[in-house]
């Protein structure tokens, strides 16, 4: 078994006549915490859709688990145990926490088990178990996300694709969301992160990748970049990434 669990190569994207990704090659490895850094406009967000099948590259390559993801829907991927925690959490507001939980196991038909995965993540979250029956979109910024992680988690995911995750949150939601990505991969999941906190994000990823203009600049452990100068100037010196 590879110990690559994702892998872009060569990927070029375009909107219209706007080019987004120029040769994009990027590697996740099982196991990992992986963050993709990058300024507005970079081409991070465009990165995530692509692995989720809502963007088409015009060439290249996607591969998980060694398999091409390339011309698979959404609903595909996700069976082929890819889950997403996307900008903004995304959830059904006038549902109750339970049944946005079960909305995150839609294309599983192991009922029984399902039951027991929906235990399992309310162990795991045991804020969201008090508030089971309540409204999703009447939580807090932090207990919408902690929806959106567990949510992800019914669908037993190989990878989790999660896209800005504490943005919109205060300081005390932003360090408890990192402990939870933590404690999500050392659970066993792999985790693809696109973050606005580069000081954060570096502080929990095992390995990271910078983008600048739809091309990689930068990439390596996440220890090394937090100590390289330019990471610093650019991301750690008061102006986080975007």
């Amino acid at each position: 078994m590879s110990d690559i669990l994702l892998a872009l190569e060569g990927v070029n994207t375009f909107y219209g006549p706007v080019q987004a990704h120029f040769d994009l090659n990027l590697t996740v490895g099982r196991g990992q915490i992986v963050s993709l850094l990058g300024g507005n406009a970079s081409g991070k967000s465009t990165t995530m859709k692509i692995i989720l099948g809502l963007v088409k590259p015009a060439s290249g390559i996607v591969r998980f688990d060694g398999q091409p993801l390339n011309g698979l829907t959404t609903p595909q991927i996700v069976r082929r145990g890819v889950g997403s925690v996307p900008e903004a959490r995304r959830l059904f507001g006038d549902m109750s926490v339970r049944e946005n939980l079960l909305m995150g196991a839609f294309a599983r038909k192991d009922r029984p088990a399902v039951a027991q995965d929906l235990d399992r993540v309310l162990t795991q979250f045991p804020k969201l178990a008090e508030r089971l029956h309540q409204r999703a979109g009447t939580l807090s910024g932090g207990e919408q996300q902690m929806v959106a992680m567990a949510r992800a988690l019914m669908g037993r995911p190989k990878l989790i694709c999660m896209d800005e995750p504490t943005m919109g949150l205060s300081p005390l939601w932003v360090d408890r969301v990192l402990e939870l990505i933590a404690a999500i991969n050392k659970d066993g999941t792999t985790v693809f992160m696109v973050e606005q906190n580069a000081s954060l994000a570096l502080e929990i990823a095992h390995h990271a990748y910078v983008l600048q203009t739809g091309r990689i600049v930068l990439d390596g452990p996440a220890s090394e970049l937090r100590a390289d100068p330019r990471i610093r100037d650019a991301y750690l010196g008061g102006q986080e990434a975007a």
